[in-house]
């Protein structure tokens, strides 16, 4: 039996996710994402016919599919009751939308982002594109820089490592000792995240990974002017916007970073995902 897939909308992990499934032996179809180039384009009608539907990271904004490559717009809702039963829907980022969809349509959509084994992969490409980021906004080099990196997650942990490999300084701030404790034998100085206050002022480049608002208008005060702070936590991320304009404070958001700095390595781990779920949905690969 010929495997079909549609990949519906996203950005270019989606565009290479189709050809990768080519590349496998898939019969695909996309929409929604001709200015990226993705192959098979096809209406959007014929594309709702395929056996498995593979949805974007994240499935929805604003309750519209995420549609960054076409300027085409498509509201969540009227999508779902042309859905049918016995199809496989995968997404990403699909928080509550799961069970939803289940009681209110009878339709199965698993997350192929949340699975560790795509969280390591996707924590690589986010720490060197914001290393890639930090390059190319400071007039600076990364050796001999002090950093500090706020989270000792698996964005927070590669991102150290990959800085000190280049000669930076650097310093991880966390909340468990645990992680302090880790970044003592790593080499890392060490800061708790409730003593960042007072302790700021000599960093040229700080990485924020802490999903939670932690730098408040209190803290970007204590940040010098010249410190670029990367922002690289989930929506809404970890740093007061408003305070930091009102301020002058130079702070970029890095929200994406393997969709933009690496689509390709970024769309062979959602595809690696989405096999493990259907071989522990007993389907075929």
């Amino acid at each position: 039996m010929k495997r079909t897939a549609a990949v519906l909308g996203g950005d270019l992990r989606q565009v290479w996710l189709a050809r990768l499934l080519l590349e496998d032996g898939f019969d695909v179809a996309t929409w929604g994402l001709e200015q990226g180039g993705a192959p098979n384009a096809v209406p959007l009608s014929q594309a709702l016919e395929a056996r498995l539907l593979i949805l974007p990271l994240p499935v929805c904004r604003g309750g519209q599919l995420t549609l960054p490559l076409t300027d085409t717009r498509l509201e969540a809702e009227q999508l779902w009751p042309r859905l049918r039963y016995d199809q496989l829907l995968l997404g990403g980022l699909t928080g509550e939308l799961s069970p939803r969809l289940m009681a209110d349509f009878g339709l199965t959509l698993a997350d192929y982002y949340d699975r560790e084994e795509t969280q390591i992969a996707n924590a690589l490409p986010t720490a060197e594109g914001a290393i890639q980021m930090a390059m190319e906004r400071t007039d600076r080099t990364i050796h001999a820089s002090e950093c500090l990196v706020t989270g000792c997650g698996r964005i927070g942990r590669l991102l150290a490592q990959r800085l000190q490999a280049l000669g930076a300084h650097v310093t991880v701030s966390a909340r468990r000792y645990s992680d302090l404790a880790w970044a003592a034998v790593w080499g890392y100085g060490r800061l708790h995240t409730g003593e960042l206050s007072g302790n700021l002022e000599k960093f040229d480049l700080i990485f924020n990974t802490v999903p939670a608002l932690l730098f408040d208008a209190a803290l970007l005060r204590q940040v010098r002017e010249d410190c670029l702070l990367l922002d690289l936590a989930s929506a809404p991320g970890g740093v007061d916007q408003e305070a930091a304009k009102d301020l002058g404070r130079r702070v970029q958001s890095a929200l994406g970073l393997p969709g933009r700095v690496a689509p390709r390595t970024a769309a062979a781990a959602i595809r690696d995902s989405i096999y493990h779920i259907l071989e522990e949905r007993g389907e075929p690969i």
